[in-house]
């Protein structure tokens, strides 16, 4: 049985990953802070573990404790709505730290394995935000990197097997909504095609293809899934 590490896999998109690769028979590791209500809370195919991915240092042990794995889906991310000219410096590292750098350690660790074993498939999930900013200036830079470290590694691991992507959706039906105030939520489904968000589960399909069936040859590619916003 293959195995998946979702970090953030236990609500909204990650959710729905992991019932995915659940429903495919794959292993899933679900790596978050807390599991209170989790759907699957009680499958033998999911292993919980609680980390807080703030803490950037613990994630080369976390790595080897878990060993290997043959997909990684870099899910976990915060959003603040904090304006730029009063970013408390403590919020921005914790943002920087979950969005940008710990995905960029799971990478790093979990590809050494996968390198061996000559394949191995990574999907970080971005947003429309790192193509065209955000209000949140600091969610936007991180996701641009997302995007950015997305292209590198595929240079840098593609030789070895290693298939990474990413996927950049406009604002999803999940928790994260709550942080976008009321009136740019309004304007941006005004511009997209259908008058809706997303759906999380539309999302995790596109997650779910590139970490399995997609051609290899796909590689170091972003997915946008914003429905035509910021196009028209």
């Amino acid at each position: 049985m293959k195995k998946v590490l979702i970090t953030g896999g236990n609500k909204g998109i990650g959710l729905e990953t992991t019932r995915l690769f659940l429903e495919n028979n794959y292993k899933v590791i679900v790596v978050a802070r807390d599991y209170t209500n989790f759907e699957f809370n009680d499958n033998d195919n999911v292993e919980k573990i609680k980390y807080d991915l703030s803490n950037v240092e613990g994630i080369k042990d976390l790595v080897y404790k878990i060993g290997h794995i043959d997909i990684l889906v870099n899910n976990a991310g915060i959003m603040n709505s904090i304006p730029y000219d009063s970013y408390p410096k403590a919020d921005m590292e914790k943002l920087i730290n979950i969005n940008l750098y710990a995905p960029i350690e799971f990478i790093k660790h979990t590809s050494k394995s996968m390198i061996n074993a000559k394949s191995g498939r990574i999907v970080n999930t971005a947003s429309v935000a790192g193509q065209i900013g955000h209000p949140d200036i600091w969610y936007g830079v991180s996701k641009a990197g997302i995007i950015n470290a997305t292209k590198s590694f595929a240079k840098l691991l593609g030789e070895h097997g290693i298939v990474v992507n990413c996927v950049a959706p406009g604002p999803v039906e999940t928790d994260m909504l709550n942080v976008i105030p009321e009136q740019r939520k309004n304007s941006i489904k005004s511009n997209v095609f259908t008058d809706r968000f997303a759906k999380p589960e539309e999302v995790a399909k596109a997650i779910f293809w590139l970490a399995t069936d997609c051609p290899e040859y796909i590689n170091g590619t972003c997915i946008d899934i914003n429905n035509g916003a910021f196009l028209r």
